[in-house]
Order: structure tokens, then sequence, then C-alpha cells
């Protein structure tokens, strides 16, 4: 049921990856797939270890606040050479181009990312009554990633890091949203999952953090965690 708007409280910006969408069969599994498709013939389960290692490794793509042209694919184009590397594959030029092709393409197919089971219940309780958003790291596969999972209709603004030029923690990206939705640090929840780039950012930036922690804390709470302003 829609609630009463707080006065306090007049947007709610969103996490993407880890807060609104997951992947259902897991990073190593899609890795393995799009792999076979080439001939290469990968271990899921350690596709999955050297990709978590890898994106914690991964150089912080530089921060000019302006939009980066090649849309973060450079970057990306890296992690996945490092993913296979540390597997102990060493392609050819004309394999990987062709496998990192279908790969890049493949995050943004119908069928890959999925809803955790809340956000539409909290996304129709919140949207009549604040002004809602997304803030992540992400680049443009993220708008029809949306499409695809009926819910781009509810924000008001979609703000990613690769057209801002700014990732999170960078307030630049933060306020990029307030400028879009025409709210204040102070008018406004973020709710998200990473410790640093959502939680730390959100309070360094003047915003109410909503902290998701899965399994222990999804967004089921936050409609009350807005109405608690009031």
């Amino acid at each position: 049921m829609p609630f009463a708007a707080p006065m306090t409280i007049q947007a709610v910006l969103f996490d993407a990856a880890g807060t609104l969408i997951y992947l259902p069969r897991g990073v190593g599994w899609h890795y393995r797939h799009i792999a076979a498709r080439h001939g290469v013939d990968l271990d899921e389960t350690r596709l999955t270890a050297a990709f978590g290692v890898a994106f914690k490794a991964a150089a912080p793509r530089v921060s000019t606040g302006i939009s980066r042209p090649d849309d973060d694919k450079l970057w990306w184009r890296s992690l996945v050479q490092n993913v296979l590397t540390a597997c102990g594959e060493e392609l050819q030029p004309p394999v990987y181009n062709a496998m990192f092709e279908d790969l890049y393409a493949h995050f943004a197919e119908p069928g890959v990312w999925a809803l955790y089971p809340e956000v539409m219940p909290v996304l129709d309780a919140l949207e009549p009554v604040c002004k809602l958003g997304i803030v992540s790291n992400f680049d443009r596969r993220l708008y029809p990633v949306l499409e695809h999972l009926g819910i781009r209709q509810y924000f008001q603004s979609v703000i990613i890091s690769s057209e801002i030029g700014a990732d999170k923690p960078d307030p630049r990206i933060f306020a990029a949203a307030f400028s879009a939705l025409g709210v204040t640090a102070s008018q406004t929840i973020h709710a998200g999952d990473h410790p640093e780039q959502d939680w730390r950012a959100a309070e360094l930036a003047g915003i109410h953090p909503y902290r998701v922690d899965r399994p222990a804390q999804g967004l089921e709470g936050l409609p009350a965690f807005v109405r608690s302003f009031d």
C-alpha cells in the first residue's frame, strides 16, 4: 500500500547490481557458456574465483567528469583477459576478440539478469510518493537490462558511471542524480550493497544510506526506513 510521503525524504536512489539485480546462474556460468561457443573449455568454479580476484584487483577507472567514449569497454576487455590468464588460458587474438565481443554483448541480453524478489513490491510502494533514481558503476548495457526486466519506467533518473565519467564513491556521480531529480542530499536516501561505494560514499555525500546486506537485509525494509524520517 502507498503511504503518505514524509516531507524530509523526496528521493530514493538505488545501486543496480547486488541491490536491484543479480545473476541467478553466477558470473562463472556465463563466462564458461560463452567460452564454449568459441571452442574454449573452462571450469565454472575456477572462472568465478578468478573473476572475483580480477575485479577487486582491476585498476580504478579514471574520474574525469566527462563521458567515457568507449563506455568502459576497454576496461572490461582487460579484466576478461586477466580472468582467462588466471585460468591458464592464453587465447590467440582472433579467438579472444570474438569471444570478448560475444561475452560483452551477452550481459545485456534478456534472461541473463534477474530482479531480487522484493524489488517490485518495494518500487510499487515508493514510486507514488518519492522520486526514484539509479546511481550505478555500470555502463550503457544497464539500459536494456532495465527494459528487459520491466523496471525502467519506475526511475526518473538513471545515472551510470561511464556516462558521468565518475565512479562511486566520487561525489560527482551523486551530484548528477541530485541535479536530475531536483533534490538535495539531505532529502535523499541511497540504497546499496557495497560498504565503500554505497554506504560510506552516501554518508560522505550527506545522503542517508540504506544498507543492503544480503541475506540479512534486502530492500524489504526500505519503505519503513523512508517512513521513519517523517
